[in-house]
C-alpha cells in the first residue's frame, strides 16, 4: 500500500511504544531520530543511520530540532519546556498518554492516521486484539489466581491499568490499584498467588530473591509455591503490540500447563 506524499517523512520518536508502532506499520524508514530505549525494543535500528536523542522526560529541544523533523512522537511523562520549544520551532507534535488497552489502540490508530497508513494500523490493532482474545479463551475455566504486578520497587508501584487488563486476560485477578503506590504490607495482606515484577528501565535485572527477604514475603502463597517472576521491562511497560509477548509471559507464569515458556521471563531461584 502506498503512503500519501503529504504525510510526515522525517519523524523523531521519543518513546519506544511509538517506534514499535512505526515498525509495525512498515515505516521505520521515516524515522530520523529516536531514543536508546527505542533501539532496545527495535534492534533493527542498529543497522540504520538514526540519530539517538533523549527521551520525553529528558528531551532536549536543540537535539530534536537539529534532526529537522516534520513530526515528533512522544508520550508521558513529558519535559514541558522541551515540548514548548519544539512547538515554537513549528514542528508538528503528537503527545500520547495511554492508560488502558483501549487508549493504546487509539494511539496506534492516531499514529497510523497521521502517517497515512490507516489500513495498516487497523490490521496491527486487529492482530493485537486477536492475540489477547486467544489467550483469554485458552484460560477460560482455569483457576483464577490473585496476582500482584509492580512496575517499580522503591517505592512499590503497581503496574499500569493495561497490565491489569492483561492479567485478567491471562486468567488472573489483579491485586491493588493499577499505577498507584502501595506497600509491602498491603500486598502481603492480599495473599497473592503470584508476584510479577517488571521494573521500568531494569530489563530482566529485578533482584527477586532480595525482594522477598527485604519485604518479609517468605510466607506468602506466591513465595511458598515459587510463583515469583521477573518479566522484561519492555514487554509490559511499552504500550504497543509488544504487549502480546508480555501477555504470554503472564499466561505462562499463571498456567504453565497451558502455555510454553516464552522469552523474557525469569522465575525466582530455589
Amino acid at each position: 500500500m502506498s503512503i500519501p506524499k503529504h504525510t510526515p517523512h522525517r519523524v523523531v520518536s521519543l518513546q519506544p511504544s511509538a517506534t514499535v508502532t512505526l515498525r509495525d506499520l512498515g515505516l521505520l524508514d521515516r524515522l530520523v531520530a529516536c531514543t536508546k530505549y527505542c533501539v532496545d525494543v527495535c534492534p533493527e535500528l542498529d543497522k540504520r543511520d538514526v540519530l539517538i536523542v533523549s527521551d520525553s522526560w529528558t528531551a532536549q529541544a536543540q537535539q530534536i530540532v537539529a534532526a529537522k523533523p516534520d513530526l515528533v512522537l512522544a508520550s508521558v511523562p513529558y519535559q514541558l519546556e522541551a515540548v514548548a520549544e519544539i512547538l515554537k520551532a513549528g514542528v508538528r507534535f503528537l503527545g500520547l498518554a495511554p492508560r488502558t488497552l483501549a487508549d493504546i489502540y487509539t494511539d496506534m490508530a492516531a499514529i497510523a492516521g497521521i502517517m497515512g497508513a490507516n489500513e495498516r494500523g487497523e490490521g496491527v490493532i486487529a492482530g493485537m486484539q486477536a492475540h489477547i482474545d486467544n489467550v483469554r479463551h485458552r484460560t477460560t475455566g482455569a483457576p483464577k489466581q490473585r496476582v500482584f504486578c509492580e512496575e517499580w520497587g522503591k517505592p512499590i508501584i503497581a503496574s499500569q491499568p493495561w497490565v491489569a487488563e492483561l492479567v485478567e486476560a491471562a486468567g488472573g485477578t489483579f491485586i491493588g490499584s493499577p499505577g498507584k503506590i502501595t506497600t509491602g504490607e498491603e500486598v502481603a495482606a492480599a495473599q497473592p498467588d503470584a508476584l510479577l515484577a517488571a521494573w521500568c528501565g531494569a530489563g530482566d535485572r529485578v533482584p527477586l530473591e532480595k525482594l522477598v527477604v527485604q519485604r518479609e514475603w517468605q510466607q506468602l502463597p506466591a513465595a511458598k509455591a515459587r510463583r515469583i517472576f521477573c518479566i522484561n521491562d519492555e514487554l509490559l511497560n511499552t504500550p504497543a503490540s509488544t504487549l502480546t509477548d508480555g501477555l504470554h509471559a503472564i499466561a505462562w507464569a499463571l498456567h504453565p500447563q497451558l502455555f510454553e515458556e516464552p522469552r523474557g521471563i525469569r522465575q525466582i531461584s530455589d
